[in-house]
C-alpha cells in the first residue's frame, strides 16, 4: 500500500507520523524496549501530544532479532502470528552507551542510535545488512481508511528481493507490489495460494513480517531503495534472520517456523489422476492403471479427484455408489497392483450433503454474528466452511478421514482453504476473521496430517494447494491452476522457486497444466520438468492426462523420465532426508545454491536439484533452451556425456527425449539399480558415478535408504587414473564405481573400492 505521492508528499487523506528520535530505551538481559517520538523532543512541552511508538526488540532463535511495534496498545484485540514452534530464549547481549543501545543474538546485531536522529541498524559482523532510518518506521492515519504502521528496510545498490510465498510474477520482486492475503487466483496473475510474509535477500539476510493478516509489501515501488511492508491497525511485528549465505537464512527460518517431515519414498514416483471434471468410475480408472503398465510406464500413485463423491455433495466422504458399487473392493485391487491412492477432500460441506445438517445442528461450521451458518453458492451450492477452531469439528472432520484411511486409501489431496470469508463470520473460539484468512488453511492441512500421522505414521503426506508461512510442516505442496502451455509451465516454476527460498521443502505441479488441453510439446517438455521435480503428478480438468491420448510419443517420454527419477532416487531421497533436517529445499534457484555468481541473480528459467543436478527446462516448440553453467569447473550433460565449462551460456536444442541435465563438477552421484518404482533397496546394486572429479581431489556421496534412514556415506578420491571409494558409514551390496561411462569390478560388499580408469 502506497502511502505516500513522490519523495515529498502524502496521498490525499493521509496523515504519517515518523519515528524521528529514540527517546528513552530500557536495557534487559534479554531485550531493549525503545520509545520512539515522533518528533524530536526539545522541551518538556514536546512530551504532551502526538503519537509515541514503542519497540521491543528481542530474539527467538539465534540468529534472527524479532522488532515488535506498538501505538496503542489495548485498543484492539490481541493480533495472530506466525507460528514460530522453534522460538525459544537463545542467549543475547545487551549493551548501551551514551548514544547507541544494542542487541547481539549470535553474529547478528541490532544497534540502535539514542536521542534524535532515528536509525537502526542490523549487522552481522562487520557487515551492515540493513537499516530503519529516515521516514522509515512510521504510523499512518488515513482518512476513511483506518490507521496503519509501517516499516520501510534499506536496499543496497544491486540488492534483490525473493519469497513472498508462491509468486507466479517475476522471480525477482523488486519492482513489485504484493499482497499478503491467500486467493484462488490460479498461475496466472499476481495472486497466491500460499501467501508468505518472508523475503530473502540476494546480501544474505531475510525479513519476515510476524503477522496472520493481511500484509502489504511495497518492494522497491514506493521508496526504490527500500522494502516497505505496511499492517492496518496499531501495530506491527517482523523479524530479521542472519545469513550470512541464503542458505543459512533458510535455514534459520525453518528452525523458527518449522521443518517439513520426510515424505515416504514411494511418494516421489509418478502420481496420476482421474483429473477433475472428466467422466469415471472404477472401471475407467482401472483401465488407465492397467494401460499404464502394459505400455510399462511405471506408476506410483493413483489419485481419484472430485467425482470419487456424488456430484452437489462436496464433501460428504461416501463413495459415490454409481461408479464405486465396492469400494474397499477396489482398493485391494489397486494395492495389489502395487500402487498407493490417494483422494481429493476441500473443508467446505455442501447443502446436499448428508453430513451438513450434522455439522449445522452441531454449530462445527464458520457462523454470522447472528449465530447463523455463513453459506455461499460459489464452489457448492449452499456450502458451508468448516470451523478447525472447534475441537467438535476438527475431531468430526477427522473421524471421517479416519474411517477412509480404514477402507484403504493411503494419503489426501487437501484441495481449496483460499476462500475463506474475513468478515461477516465469527470463529469458536473468538479468533478475529480477518486474522485467522491466511492462518485457515494451517488448521486445515493439520487436521488431516495429524490423522495421517496417527493411522499412517512416518507415511503421512497431504497434496495441498492453500498454505501460510510455517506450512512446510504439513507436506506436499503443489502449484494450483494453470493453462497447458509453456508460459504458464514457465510461471509455474517462477512460483515454486518463489516458494522453496521460503522454506517449503517439496514441491509440485500439475504436468501438462490444469486447464485447457495440452499440445503434444507443452505435454512432453512438462512431463521432462515434472519429473526433475521433488514430486511428479499428471493433472488437468477436463481432459484426461495419460499420455496416449497426447501421442506415442508422450509414452516413450514419459517411460524414459519416470525410469530416469527412479535411477536417480538414491541421490534425490538422500536429498529429501537432507531437507526435512536443515530445511534447505530440495528444489533450489540458482541464487540460493550460487549466491557468489551475479549471472544466478536473476535466472528464473532454471534451477538446482539438490546441488549435483542442474535443471533447465524446456519452454519451446523447437526444443531450443538456453543455459548457463555457473562456477569454473566442468559440468557434464547426465544423459549424453557432452562436457561444457562453467561461467558460461549455452544455446542448445533437445529432442523430446533430452533437455539441459546438467551433473555439477566434483560430484559422486549415486546411481540406482532399479527403473520400474521409486521405493527400493537404495544400497543394493548402486552406481557412484563420478563427475569430473579433480586430480588430487576427494569428493563425498550419500546413498539413502527407503525408510528414512542413510544407507551409507563415503568419499571418492582421485590420484591421477586411480579412484579409491571408501564406505565411511553404513554398507553398500554389489556395488561400482563409473568414470567417464566405464565401470570397475562390482565389490560385492565391503568398504572401499581401489580402481584404475582403463586407457
Amino acid at each position: 500500500m502506497k502511502f505516500t505521492d513522490g519523495q515529498w508528499l502524502l496521498q490525499p487523506g493521509v496523515s504519517a507520523h515518523y519515528a524521528s528520535e529514540a527517546y528513552a530505551v530500557e536495557v534487559h538481559d534479554d531485550r531493549l524496549v525503545v520509545l520512539a517520538t515522533t518528533r524530536p523532543i526539545k522541551h518538556r512541552g514536546d512530551t504532551l501530544a502526538g503519537p509515541t511508538l514503542t519497540l521491543t526488540l528481542s530474539s527467538p532463535i539465534e540468529g534472527v532479532v524479532r522488532v515488535s511495534v506498538e501505538h496503542y496498545a489495548a485498543s484492539q484485540p490481541p493480533r495472530l502470528h506466525v507460528p514460530m514452534p522453534g522460538a525459544g530464549k537463545p542467549a543475547v547481549r545487551t549493551t548501551e552507551t551514551d548514544t547507541h543501545a544494542t542487541l547481539t543474538t549470535g553474529q547478528l546485531t541490532v544497534e540502535l542510535k539514542k536521542g534524535e536522529g532515528w536509525d537502526l541498524v542490523f549487522r552481522e559482523g562487520d557487515k551492515v545488512l540493513t537499516h530503519s532510518g529516515w521516514r522509515s518506521l512510521g504510523y499512518v492515519q488515513w482518512m476513511d481508511k483506518g490507521s496503519f504502521v509501517h516499516e520501510q528496510l534499506a536496499l543496497a545498490v544491486g540488492e534483490n528481493i525473493y519469497g513472498l510465498g508462491e509468486r507466479f510474477t517475476p522471480f525477482v520482486k523488486n519492482g513489485q507490489v504484493v499482497e499478503n492475503t491467500n486467493k484462488d487466483g490460479g498461475t496466472a496473475c499476481e495472486q497466491a495460494y500460499k501467501a508468505v510474509p518472508f523475503y530473502l535477500s540476494s546480501r544474505g539476510y531475510g525479513v519476515l513480517v510476524n503477522e496472520a493478516g493481511p500484509v502489504s509489501f511495497e518492494v522497491a515501488s514506493e521508496k526504490t531503495a527500500r522494502v516497505q511492508f505496511s499492517r492496518e491497525g496499531e501495530s506491527l511485528d517482523y523479524c530479521v534472520i542472519a545469513g550470512p549465505t541464503p542458505k543459512a537464512v533458510v535455514q534459520r527460518l525453518t528452525a523458527l517456523t518449522g521443518r517439513a517431515p520426510l515424505p515416504p519414498a514411494w511418494s516421489f514416483g509418478l502420481w496420476m489422476t482421474t483429473s477433475f471434471t472428466t467422466q469415471y468410475d472404477e472401471a475407467t480408472a482401472t483401465h488407465f492403471i492397467d494401460e499404464m503398465q502394459r505400455r510399462e510406464l511405471p506408476l506410483a500413485v493413483f489419485h481419484f479427484d472430485c467425482f470419487w463423491m456424488r456430484e452437489f455433495q462436496w464433501c460428504d466422504f461416501e463413495w459415490d455408489a454409481r461408479g464405486f458399487p465396492d469400494p474397499e473392493g477396489m482398493l485391494a485391487r489397486l494395492h495389489a497392483k502395487g500402487l498407493k491412492i490417494s483422494l481429493w477432500i476441500n473443508p467446505y460441506i455442501a447443502q446436499k450433503s448428508p453430513l451438513f445438517k450434522v455439522g449445522a445442528e452441531k454449530g462445527y461450521f464458520l457462523k454470522r454474528p447472528n449465530g447463523h451458518v455463513w453459506q455461499t453458492d460459489l464452489w457448492q451450492p449452499g456450502m458451508a466452511i468448516v470451523d478447525f477452531t472447534n475441537p467438535g469439528a476438527k475431531a468430526w472432520y477427522q473421524g471421517h478421514l479416519r474411517r477412509l484411511l480404514a477402507m484403504g486409501v493411503d494419503c489426501f489431496k487437501t484441495d481449496f482453504g483460499e476462500r475463506i470469508p474475513s468478515d461477516g463470520v465469527t470463529y469458536h473460539d473468538g479468533s478475529d476473521p480477518v486474522e485467522m484468512h491466511n492462518l485457515y488453511p494451517l488448521h486445515y492441512n493439520q487436521a488431516v496430517f495429524e490423522v495421517l500421522q496417527e493411522v499412517k505414521g512416518e507415511e503421512a503426506i497431504v497434496f495441498a494447494r492453500s498454505s501460510y508461512a510455517s506450512g512446510q510442516r504439513f507436506p506436499v505442496h503443489w502449484g494450483g491452476d494453470c493453462w497447458s502451455n509453456f508460459e504458464s509451465m514457465a510461471e509455474s516454476l517462477r512460483g515454486g522457486l518463489s516458494l522453496t527460498s521460503c522454506g517449503f521443502a517439496y514441491w509440485s505441479h500439475d504436468i501438462g497444466g490444469f486447464e485447457g488441453n495440452p499440445p503434444p510439446a507443452v505435454y512432453k517438455r512438462w512431463i521432462q520438468f515434472g519429473l526433475l521435480s521433488s514430486h511428479s503428478r499428471l493433472h488437468g480438468s477436463s481432459f484426461y492426462r495419460v499420455p496416449w491420448l497426447v501421442d506415442e510419443e508422450s509414452c516413450d517420454v514419459l517411460q524414459a523420465f519416470t525410469r530416469l527419477k527412479h535411477r536417480l532416487m538414491p541421490y534425490l531421497y538422500a536429498k529429501a532426508i537432507e531437507a526435512s533436517e536443515t530445511g534447505v529445499p530440495m528444489m533450489r534457484s540458482m541464487v540460493l545454491e550460487h549466491p557468489g555468481d551475479p549471472a544466478c541473480a536473476t535466472l528464473d528459467r532454471q534451477y538446482q536439484l539438490g546441488e549435483a543436478l542442474l535443471v533447465a527446462p524446456v519452454f519451446t516448440d523447437s526444443g531450443e533452451a538456453d543455459v548457463y553453467l555457473p562456477g569454473t569447473g566442468r559440468w557434464t550433460h547426465l544423459l549424453n556425456g557432452q562436457v561444457r565449462e562453467g561461467g558460461r551460456w549455452y544455446r542448445e536444442t533437445h529432442d523430446f527425449r533430452s533437455l539441459p541435465l546438467y551433473v555439477a563438477p566434483n560430484t559422486v552421484l549415486p546411481w540406482g539399480s532399479e527403473t520400474e518404482r521409486p521405493d527400493y533397496d537404495y544400497a543394493k546394486g548402486v552406481v557412484l558415478r563420478v563427475f569430473e572429479l579433480a586430480d588430487g581431489a576427494s569428493a563425498a556421496f550419500t546413498v539413502a535408504a527407503p525408510d528414512g534412514r542413510i544407507a551409507a556415506r563415503g568419499t571418492v578420491r582421485r590420484e591421477g587414473s586411480h579412484y579409491t571409494a571408501t564406505v565411511t558409514e553404513g554398507a553398500l551390496q554389489q556395488w561400482c564405481l563409473e568414470v567417464g561411462g566405464r565401470q570397475s569390478p562390482v565389490q560385492e560388499a565391503g568398504s572401499s573400492c581401489a580402481w584404475a580408469v582403463p586407457v
